[in-house]
Parts: structure tokens; sequence; C-alpha cells
């Protein structure tokens, strides 16, 4: 019994890894078939078509190099440098053949001079280059992706010498607009202390001994009230009643003298 058992556990498991084998082998055929399709797609400029295909077809394998690689390709063609590098770096990792690195970090390479990141791209020539030491054109690249890389260094280097030397300036002026606003305050006060030590304290005592004469000056200037003309019967009247009240007054002084004499007596011999 122990045996028979033993022998069904053995079928049984031959089973599932032939029934596993075809399912791969199904899978692979179906990604090869995609493969093929997004070839054509891509030869015929239909990139956008073609990274579908082949996205499809590592869905189906996704060790499948060939089609992580095209994959890479198509995606690169349709500008679209950032997802192109990952499906390079992915075939660098899985590929087990040198040249097949070595391209993909060549197109690494290519991605990253798109985007202008020179000094990168000056690294994934490089492991190029170690994958595949007697690529010409690699080698080509990477000349170039070096003098972009420093004249990028340098360029760089100006621009921060340049905003640190602006920066200095506007430094330096904030803090001289701070000194001249403050020496002009100091230059401000200084002069109204001049102005006022200049005053002669004899200029009020002149203006206030010149208010008499302009309030005499203006008394003077002011008009006089013009008196009436009176007509010679007037005039007359006018003496008459004059005279007439001089005699009145008289005859009073005289009247008052009299009371005040003393009454003489006539002596009795």
């Amino acid at each position: 019994m122990k045996f028979t058992y033993k022998i069904i556990l053995f079928l049984l498991f031959i089973t599932v890894n032939v029934t596993a084998q075809i399912d791969t082998l199904k899978l692979q055929r179906e990604a090869r078939a995609l493969l093929r399709e997004g070839n054509k797609l891509y030869n015929k400029q239909k990139f956008g078509d073609a990274a579908i295909a082949y996205r499809k077809a590592l869905g189906k394998d996704s060790k499948y190099d060939k089609a992580s690689y095209n994959y890479g390709n198509a995606l690169y063609q349709d500008k679209n440098y950032k997802e192109s590098i990952a499906q390079y770096e992915l075939t660098t990792k899985t590929s087990k053949d040198k040249f097949a690195k070595a391209e993909a970090y060549h197109n690494i390479g290519n991605a990253l001079m798109e985007q202008k990141q020179y000094q990168q791209a000056v690294e994934a020539y490089k492991n190029s280059l170690r994958n595949n030491p007697k690529d010409d054109e690699t080698r080509y690249n990477l000349a170039v992706a070096q003098k972009e890389a420093k004249k990028q260094q340098q360029n760089q280097k100006n621009n921060k010498d340049k905003n640190k030397k602006d920066q200095k300036n506007k430094d330096k002026n904030k803090e001289q607009d701070k000194k001249n606003d403050k020496n002009k305050d100091q230059k401000d006060g200084n002069d109204k202390d001049k102005k006022d030590q200049k005053k002669d304290p004899k200029d009020d005592q002149n203006q206030n001994k010149n208010k008499p004469n302009d309030q005499k000056k203006d008394q003077q200037n002011k008009p006089k009230p013009q008196q009436g003309k009176m007509s010679p019967e007037q005039i007359k009247q006018l003496l008459e009643s004059l005279n007439n009240e001089e005699k009145k007054t008289q005859k009073k002084m005289n009247a008052k003298k009299a009371k005040g004499r003393k009454v003489k007596q006539e002596k009795d011999w």
C-alpha cells in the first residue's frame, strides 16, 4: 500500500510538472508571436502600437529579454526616454549575453543624452564598453558625452558664481542704502541744529519791536472821519449859545462867592 501510494504521488508530481511546462511553453509561444507583431509595427514606424505589443509579450513572459529590449526601443523612438531607460535596465539585469547588455547600456546612454543628463550618459557608455570594448560607436558617443558633461559643469559653475556675485552685490547695495539713509537722517538733523544756532535772538525782538510801528502805521493809514461843515447862521447860534452858557456860569459863580462871604457887623462904639 505504501509503495502504491508513493507511485501515485510521483505520477501526480510528473503530471503537474508536465502541465506547468506545457503552460510555460504556450505562454512563451504567445510571447514570441506578440514580439513578431511588435516588430512588424516597429518597422512601419508605428512605435506606440509596437510598444503595446511588446508590453503584452512581457505580460506572457516577464523574463523575455528581447521583448524588454525591443519595448525600450519603441519607447525611445516615441520619445518616452525615461520609460525606455527602465526597460533597458531590465535587460542589463536579466540578460546573460554581454553584447545584449552592451547594446542596452549604449541605448541608456543615448536616452540620457536626449535628456541632457551628460554625466550619467558617460557612465552608461563606459558600462557598454566594459561589455563590448570594440564598439567604436559607443566610444565616439562617450567622447561626445564627456565633452558635453564638462561644458555643462562649467556652465553650472559659472551660473553658481554669477548667482553668488549677484547676491553679494545685492547685499552690498542694500547695506549701502542703509548707510545712505542713516547719513541723510544725521545730515538733516545737523542742518536743523545749525539753522537754529544761526538764528539771531534779536530777530524776535526786532519783530516784536516792529509790531507797534505797524499798529501806528495802521492807525495813520486808517481813514479819519470827516467833520461836517456848519453854515454861518449855525455858527452864530452856537456862539450865542456858548455866550449865554458862559453868563449863566459866571452868575452861578458869583452867587457861590457871596454865600461863602461872612457878614461883617458893624462895631458898636
